[in-house]
């Protein structure tokens, strides 16, 4: 009976805080002695078992009906100015069957060239106007133009860009500094925190919607190569790719890339790129490189299984198995054997491979690390140089020539470095396409930069010069083989 007038007393103090007026509830200052509001409502929860929810300063539920009638008005109107919309536009010619033939041409004409087009956001974190945006938006664009919220409108230039990572960094030009936001923590992040994403869905003009931060550090859902992103409900529709997910400091935790959808429509599963990728992203756009540099380390590595973390003692299956070393690469010298499971990175849990490679990219070469690892049923600490990858014993590039399916293409033997570059795994050999001129005859058949081959005409290619000379030959039939994205694709071609 105790127990019931308390839970009664209980819903009665809480229905009394609902109906009251804030300001009928305040404690005058001449009565400092008395318990607060939220000490009495403390106490009430504590004593009926529940938990503290004012424990954390910065994080608790509401409470009060003036606190439900707070707005996220001045967060908007603090950080909306920085989110940009991005128009990408590519001229694609269209091959008709008739091109080439002089008497269906005079009747049906030649292919004209058609004008595609994309659309997306951006923000701007530095008031030089360094811009931020995914790399679907703009890519093989021609032409990118940004407009502000303001309604003044720029042209930008490409200084940075990355598949595998869905990134790049524009930059646009004025007398007057642009609006910024300030890039922030995301391993600051917790599942809960509110979140406000904004952006340009559907091209209707400038957005915004509130979310929580639903799930940290998810992986393996086919949005790009990197496996580590922020889930949010917040809304998120096309067009708001490229757009921020703002915390309520204000600051940027991350950009906001791909939606989960059934029907094209936000349903409540949104990803966005964490904010400390994105600001290791945008140094390297400031320091003028031609690619995104990850610190090399001289080591692959395999997932932890349920299988293979029983067989090591292993309560849970987590962390990054050492699969392969290379020799005298920094984790030989750090001491990493074939076995060892890389637990931690700088004190940060490392749930498998993708983590690992997402702690990797977010740290400047040159520096060190500390690595928590697992060693014959032993944990340690260990440290380890990250270094830049290794240019390898051969860095000339090859533009091959001749009456080849290959003629056009810029080629070369891949090292740890190249590799990098074309967004492959470091330890990736073979001979690589590195460019292609789209009007050449390789730009004809379909070959990208990023393509390794393996043959041509019977004979293995495992080295530049070997494909130049195999290329020059004067062959009516080509047989060859081509690795991309890790599928043999093997083509048989009259030329």
């Amino acid at each position: 009976m105790a127990a019931k007038r308390f839970t009664i007393a209980i819903v009665g103090a809480l229905s009394l805080l609902l109906a009251t007026p804030f300001a009928s509830l305040a404690i005058s200052q001449e009565k400092k002695e008395s318990p607060g509001l939220s000490e009495v409502l403390t106490d009430l929860l504590q004593g009926a078992g529940g938990e503290d929810t004012t424990a954390g300063p910065d994080r608790r539920v509401p409470f009060g009906r003036d606190e439900m009638q707070l707005s996220y008005a001045p967060l908007v109107k603090q950080t909306a100015p920085a989110v940009v919309n991005v128009y990408a536009s590519q001229t694609a010619r269209v091959r008709s069957p008739f091109d080439g033939d002089p008497f269906f041409e005079q009747f049906f004409g030649r292919s004209m060239p058609r004008s595609q087009s994309s659309l997306g956001s951006g923000v701007l974190v530095d008031e030089a106007g360094f811009i931020v945006t995914n790399f679907h938006v703009i890519k093989d664009a021609d032409e990118v133009k940004v407009a502000m919220s303001d309604g003044r409108e720029f042209a930008s230039k490409v200084l940075l860009k990355d598949e595998s990572l869905d990134l790049a960094v524009l930059r646009i030009e004025s007398d007057k500094p642009f609006p910024t936001i300030g890039i922030g923590d995301s391993d600051a992040l917790q599942v809960g925190d509110l979140v406000l994403a904004i952006g340009n869905p559907f091209g209707v003009g400038q957005t915004t919607t509130s979310g929580i931060v639903s799930a940290l550090a998810r992986s393996h859902i086919g949005i790009s190569d990197s496996g580590f992103f922020i889930q949010t409900d917040a809304a998120i529709n096309p067009g708001n790719s490229g757009g921020g997910l703002i915390n309520m400091g204000g600051q940027l935790v991350g950009i906001n890339t791909a939606i989960y959808s059934r029907s094209g429509g936000s349903i409540g599963i949104g990803f966005a790129i964490p904010s400390n990728m994105v600001r290791a992203f945008v140094e390297a756009a400031k320091a003028g490189r031609d690619f995104f540099e990850r610190p090399y380390i001289g080591a692959t590595f395999d997932v932890i299984t349920p299988q293979i973390a029983e067989s090591l003692g292993m309560e849970t299956p987590y962390g990054a198995l050492v699969s392969a070393v290379e020799t005298d690469g920094p984790s030989e010298q750090a001491g990493l054997k074939p076995g060892d499971v890389v637990l931690t990175f700088n004190g940060a849990r490392i749930e498998g491979v993708d983590a690992l490679g997402y702690r990797l990219a977010t740290q400047p070469i040159g520096t060190q690390a500390e690595l928590g690892v697992l060693s014959k049923g032993e944990e340690k600490k260990v440290d380890i140089a990250l270094t830049r990858a290794p240019e390898g014993a051969s860095v000339t590039q090859m533009q091959l020539r001749g009456r080849s399916p290959f003629a056009g293409a810029k080629v070369a033997d891949l090292s740890p470095r190249l590799a990098q570059r074309l967004g492959m795994s470091a330890d990736t050999k073979g001979v690589a396409v590195v460019e292609v001129d789209r009007n050449s005859p390789a730009g004809g058949f379909g070959l990208r930069p990023g393509d390794i081959v393996r043959e041509v005409n019977g004979q293995t290619i495992d080295s530049a010069r070997k494909l130049s000379d195999a290329s020059q030959q004067n062959a009516r039939w080509w047989r060859f083989t081509i690795e991309r994205d890790g599928q043999l694709m093997r083509q048989v071609l009259r030329y």
